[in-house]
């Protein structure tokens, strides 16, 4: 039967194996290497090998110092081979081993022992091993656990639940019953099936189905065969046992009997007993035996040279064990000495072991002796712990063998103070730092040093300073004084005082705090400006504060810069001065002239100085004075230098003669001053009005209705003109028209344009007896309306002529051609035949036969086509074939050419063909006739002369200046003739015209 839950396949061994790992007796403290190879030929993926201890723990996990595994792959064999190495074997790691590897659907497996040679008593929890060792068998804590959740279930056995159990149900008996290793539990749980009791022919009574036994007791397991003289065999996890002091065979009659001694650990196995061909299988469980604390070890907290005792009581008299500090074993010394003593009561009454009292006795404690300490006994799976606390008494160590003075620290300002004091005492002492009595100071404290720490000292950082240390044990002081010095502030109001041609005049202050050590000097450096590299002026300390720098480039602007010197260093830099130019001051400035005179005020204006040179002009400076003034040009007009060229200078008196005079400065100084020749009497000066009419007002200006109006017309006059509009002629006075006016401009507006607004409009301005005026023409347009007594004059052949009146209403403007459209009875669709007839007539052709036709007109000035039409009063009908009348011809009547549309003159552009085109009508066909210039047009190519149906068209082939002239045609029959002409103009540049 299959387990649910596991693999039929992964449960069959498959042979995967080459070499299988060996069972070992090892030595304790010695390395054991197990080895596995797997052939790899028959498998379609890499093998995947698992190391496990007992039943169901991973060794993987546990990879460290202590175990490694380690794999190969020869690619000629195609053999994977596998390692477990174990370093330095211990007491814990005896027991049963499992490797098994898998890959894909393939499964194999096979178990081996590590036992040790010599082992007194039974499994001990790695008591003399490394760290790692004791931690590479849980089985006694998980043994331990079980017990204590199957105590108040001592009846329930598990197995006989799950055997009886549907296999749905044991993921939940598994889970009821604390069983974590459901893989595990289904391959027992399999084997258990396999080995139901059955009849069996070699066997009268079987092993009981699980035997348990206490650690470092004796078991025995027997059976009674039907034969007294069959042989045995007695496997262990599916490998032989061989007989030895541990393994003790016995057969007496029909009765077989493995006894184990001093069971341990590694003894929790199944076990089997194979006579031939039948078997009986069985399972051992070895209980881990509990220890019971009587008394813990305790804390000591002790001083130097004193005596530390630690102190435990067990209730096994046997038991020995191993003391541990920090995780390392403790070695027997003079000073250090363990002790394993029975204690004085004996317990031996009632069955129960005598106590035992373990002690560690540490003479002349040391620092070194602090710390945590273990005592492990041997063989169980417990630890007891206490810590050592020493205590010394705080000790400062100062040494201040560099300080001028006893405990004197000097430092200099700005830099960091970091003054480490060593500490001792234990357990570590607490640190506080006082200045004065002003309170705590931050410090940083380590275990043996403290550190006191200012970023950057300060002036006001300098004084006395005290560190306490207590401890538990005591308390110590020392007492230090800081002395802060420093280099100086920089100096400040770093300026130029003057510029030469190559030299410059620089002063400063000096700085505001010397450091605390007198000035010495100061440096100088220069720069460009602009650039970052500072150019040293003096090697040697300058003492004063004013320095004459030389040797400078005119026209370059440089920046200085000044360091202070005293005996701690030099200072940090000064802030640049202002740049400074070394130039001489520019030349005066040219054409100063009178720009405007009013009753106070006197306008200005001036050219740049001919010679200004790289340091440019800062601004001008204007001055005035009266005429025949003793203290002359001594009034400023302007508080701040004016940068412009103009200048109006107010609150000068009226009637007044007064002289101006204008100077240039930049940073050099003053240039010479420009003068007006003759003075200035302050008075209004009388300008004649005059009209500056814009350029787009002097045509007349169209606008449609509902347009904004707005005209800006500018002028010119003083004093102040009189500004009047007009209309056609007459004042203006609608309200719908606006007018404003200022000094220089007046504007006219119409928000909203309507065609009574259109008209002459006159700007006048007048000054006492001296007027100009402006004409502006305003036409204000609309759409016209519909053309009128539309009617179809003819129709011959495919064609119809038509004739109209231009409409009632223009659109107060010209109009400027017609839009003509056709519709036929059957389809009443418009289409248009032409877009821009020019003439109230036309002729339309290309008509279909047997079709009426009626006709729109729509009329077309500069704003646009009317929004109705005119409509022909008749229609046209085309005749179908038979029936039709010749062209021309009226009542079967011969009638003379008659033209019904003439040639219309035209401007073309050179090297674009050109078109002129008329129609004519006449009985019999009349004979038609082309000129130019009087002269018959003969059978030259570049002319192409057409007749359809009486409409004639002359195309011109890319004309030139010299085909430019009069053209005509003449159409001619037995009674009579007509002649239309037209003038052509050949331009040699293109532009628009809508109508000739």
């Amino acid at each position: 039967d299959t387990v649910p839950g596991e693999d039929t396949q992964m449960s069959e061994l498959t042979g995967l194996f080459v070499v299988k790992p060996e069972s070992v007796t090892a030595t304790k403290g010695k390395d054991v290497t197990f080895v596995a190879k797997v052939d790899s030929s028959n498998l379609t993926r890499k093998p995947t090998m698992k190391w496990l201890k007992g039943k169901w723990l991973d060794l993987a996990s546990k990879a460290g110092k202590h175990l490694k595994f380690k794999e190969a792959y020869d690619r000629n064999t195609k053999i994977y081979t596998y390692e477990m190495n174990i370093i330095k074997v211990v007491d814990g790691d005896a027991g049963g081993y499992r490797c098994e590897v898998t890959s894909k659907d393939k499964c194999d497996s096979c178990t081996f022992d590590e036992e040790q040679a010599n082992i007194l008593e039974a499994f001990k929890r790695s008591g003399d091993a490394d760290e790692d060792a004791g931690e590479l068998d849980f089985s006694a804590l998980l043994k331990k656990r079980e017990k204590k959740q199957e105590e108040p279930k001592e009846e329930v056995d598990v197995w006989e639940i799950l055997k009886a159990a549907k296999p749905c149900d044991y993921e939940k008996i598994a889970f009821q019953y604390g069983i974590t290793d459901l893989r595990g539990m289904l391959k027992r749980l399999k084997k258990m099936k396999k080995v139901e009791p059955k009849k069996s022919d070699a066997f009268i009574r079987k092993l009981d189905s699980a035997y348990s036994v206490d650690k470092g007791k004796r078991i025995q397991l027997s059976v009674e065969l039907t034969d007294a003289n069959a042989q045995v065999k007695w496997l262990k996890n599916g490998q032989e046992i061989k007989p030895s002091a541990k393994y003790v065979f016995e057969s007496v009659g029909n009765k077989r009997t493995l006894t184990i001694n001093k069971c341990n650990l590694s003894d929790d196995a199944a076990y089997e007993c194979v006579v031939g061909e039948d078997k009986s299988f069985t399972e051992v469980f070895v209980k881990d035996k509990e220890l019971e604390v009587l008394q813990s070890i305790a804390d000591l907290t002790v001083k130097a040279a004193e005596q530390a005792v630690f102190k435990c009581e067990v209730s096994d008299e046997k038991v020995t064990g191993k003391w541990f500090k920090d995780g390392v074993e403790v070695k027997a010394s003079d000073r250090i000495k363990m002790l394993h003593i029975g204690s004085v009561v004996s317990l031996v009454t009632s069955g129960h072991t005598s106590p035992r009292v373990h002690k560690l006795t540490i003479d002349d404690v040391k620092p070194s002796d602090a710390g945590d300490y273990t005592f492990v006994p041997d063989g169980y799976a417990l630890s007891l712990s206490a810590k050592l606390n020493f205590l010394d008494p705080p000790k400062i160590h100062l040494d201040t063998s560099g300080a001028g003075s006893k405990n004197t620290i000097t430092v200099v300002a700005g830099n960091k103070l970091r003054l480490d004091v060593e500490i001792t005492g234990e357990p570590a002492p607490t640190v506080c730092w006082m200045k004065g009595e002003q309170g705590r100071v931050r410090v940083e404290t380590k275990k043996t040093v403290s550190s006191f720490v200012i970023e950057g000292a300060e002036k006001d950082d300098e004084g006395f300073y005290s560190i306490t240390v207590t401890n538990p044990a005591g308390e110590d002081k020392a007492k230090l004084f800081i002395k802060v010095v420093d280099v100086p502030n920089p100096p400040e109001n770093i300026k130029c005082m003057s510029v030469g041609e190559d030299s410059a005049m620089i002063q400063w202050d000096a700085p505001s705090f010397d450091g605390g050590v007198p000035i010495k000097g100061y440096l100088m450096e220069r720069k460009k400006t602009g650039s970052a590299r500072w150019t040293k002026l003096n090697f040697d300390v300058y003492e004063s504060t004013t320095y004459e720098a030389k040797k400078m480039i005119e026209g370059v602007l440089y920046e200085m810069r000044v360091f202070a010197v005293n005996d701690i260093g030099i200072s940090q830099p000064s802030a640049s001065s202002k740049p400074f130019m070394p130039i001489a001051p520019t030349s005066e400035p040219t054409r100063l002239m009178v720009d405007d005179v009013t009753d106070t005020t006197c306008a200005l204006k001036w050219r740049p100085p001919e010679k200004i040179g790289a340091g440019g002009i800062d601004g001008y400076i204007i001055e005035y004075c009266k005429e025949g003034s003793k203290c002359l040009f001594v009034i400023v007009a302007n508080e701040d230098l004016v940068s412009k060229n103009i200048y109006r200078v107010k609150g000068l008196p009226a009637g007044e003669k007064m002289l101006f005079r204008v100077t240039a400065v930049n940073i050099a100084g003053r240039s010479p001053p420009a003068t007006l020749t003759q003075a200035v009497t302050i008075r209004e000066i009388v300008e004649n009005p005059k009209i500056r009419l814009p350029r787009q007002l002097r045509t007349k200006l169209i606008k449609t209705v509902g347009e904004k109006i707005n005209l800006v017309i500018p002028f010119q006059g003083k004093p102040r003109p009189i500004v009047t509009w007009f209309k056609d002629g007459a004042p203006l006075d609608d309200n719908t028209v606006g007018t404003r006016t200022s000094d220089v401009d007046s504007i006219l507006f119409i928000r909203t344009a309507e065609r009574r607004h259109s008209g002459k409009y006159t700007l006048s301005v007048q000054i006492e007896n001296m007027m100009d005026s402006a004409d502006i023409f305003i036409q204000v347009v609309e759409k016209p309306g519909p053309p009128i007594a539309i009617h179809v004059t003819d129709v011959w052949g495919f064609n119809a002529a038509l004739e109209w009146k231009p409409p009632k209403d223009d659109g107060n403007s010209e109009i400027i051609g017609y839009m003509v459209q056709k519709s036929d009875k059957k389809t009443k669709e418009w289409f248009t035949v032409y877009e821009h007839n020019r003439r109230p007539s036309c002729t339309v052709s290309d008509l279909v036969m047997g079709n009426e036709y009626s006709f729109r007109v729509f009329s077309l000035n500069i704003c646009g086509f009317s929004d109705d039409p005119g409509f022909s009063k008749n229609t046209a009908v085309i005749c179908k074939t038979g029936n039709k009348t010749p062209s021309g011809r009226r009542d079967g009547h011969s009638v003379s050419p008659k033209f019904t549309a003439p040639l219309v003159d035209r401007s073309v552009i050179a090297g674009y063909t050109a078109a002129i085109s008329c129609a004519v009508r006449g009985f019999p066909k009349p004979k038609i006739t082309w000129m130019k210039n009087n002269m018959i047009i003969g059978e030259d190519p570049k002319f192409l002369m057409q007749n359809n149906q009486g409409v004639l068209t002359l195309n011109i082939r890319k004309p030139s200046k010299f085909d430019g002239g009069r053209y005509s045609c003449r159409a001619v029959n037995d009674l009579g003739q007509d002649e239309v002409e037209c003038k052509l103009e050949v331009r040699g540049t293109q532009f628009e015209i809508l109508f000739p």
